[in-house]
């Protein structure tokens, strides 16, 4: 069985993070996968303390396992969810949009281990200056908000980088995705757009039906001109805002246009007006399935995998 570092450091079976993606990671998806092993993660996104603190008492209904938060950091909501995530003691968070140094002390004194997403080698080292506990490196492959380096140059040059664990994601889906990474020098992966396909994502089934539908190309990047590139499934949205972005439209329209449109998709199931954020491994996922068959197939491929490399290339 593999186990690395990562899985001493959370308390987890095995090393694999599921996303957690705003709208899509609820409670519901966060709790089937901390039980079947991995680290289920709320996706905070911009809701309010209120609706985090219902969606984690749902996984403590259903598991005593290891899960976490993700905290977006520009929430306007951003202290009330640090405070919920105090109270509660969360085992772990992950951040994005931000730096979460000032919120370090805090989450330390109650045990909570903080893992940020990261997309550059400089953010990474800034990061475990602060005392964060590992890093997420995330290449531009992944749905939702990107940076602008993939995942294969970005992982291996953040753990040269830092010496605390580093979690890689972006374009990662199955079993030969996690020997990749660990080959170069993750301790672990973190998948997301697979897990908007598990059964317990309660994500709008149109939305699950347009990624089993998704080719290899089918995924666009809009939102360069606003400083904030989102990675989307193509749809009438996106062709729009692509049209204006060439027009030159004031950014500030552009992000008053792209406001609420990830709920429209996720939620309430518009999958031509709403922002359908997936990465391009969307190609790859061709079922909906349990959250736990999700983890064993990853894990069970990544030692086959192992062991065909080993005989090919054994001495």
């Amino acid at each position: 069985m593999i186990k690395t570092k990562l899985c001493d450091l959370i308390g987890i079976e095995y090393p694999i993070f599921q996303g957690g993606m705003a709208w899509t990671a609820t409670g519901e998806l966060a709790a089937a996968v901390s039980e079947a092993g991995g680290l289920g993660i709320i996706g905070a996104g911009q809701a309010p303390a209120d609706w985090l603190r219902q969606e984690i008492h749902k996984i403590k209904k259903v598991t005593d396992k290891p899960y976490g938060v993700n905290v977006m950091l520009m929430s306007p909501f951003v202290e009330d969810v640090m405070q919920v995530i105090v109270e509660e003691r969360v085992p772990v968070i992950t951040t994005g949009a931000g730096n979460p140094g000032k919120y370090v002390p805090m989450l330390k004194e109650v045990g909570t281990k903080i893992i940020p997403v990261v997309a550059s080698v400089a953010l990474a080292r800034r990061l475990e200056k602060a005392g964060v506990d590992a890093l997420i490196a995330e290449g531009m492959e992944s749905g939702g908000h990107i940076g602008e380096i993939s995942t294969l140059p970005l992982v291996p040059q953040v753990v040269d980088a830092v010496s605390i664990p580093v979690i890689a994601a972006g374009g990662i889906y199955d079993g030969r995705g996690m020997v990749a990474a660990l080959a170069l020098g993750a301790e672990g992966v973190q998948m997301g757009t697979r897990f908007m396909c598990a059964e317990e994502c309660t994500i709008s089934s149109k939305v699950k039906e347009m990624i089993l539908k998704a080719k290899d190309r089918d995924t666009v990047v809009t939102g360069r001109s606003t400083g904030h590139p989102v990675r989307c499934l193509g749809n009438k949205l996106t062709r729009e805002f692509e049209q204006l972005e060439k027009e030159g439209t004031d950014p500030e329209v552009l992000e008053k246009m792209g406001a609420g449109k990830l709920r429209l998709a996720m939620v309430e199931g518009d999958t031509q007006n709403g922002s359908v954020m997936s990465g391009q491994i969307a190609g790859a996922v061709q079922k909906i399935e349990p959250a736990a068959s999700i983890i064993q197939d990853v894990m069970l491929g990544a030692e086959q995998e192992l062991a065909r490399l080993s005989q090919r290339f054994g001495r």
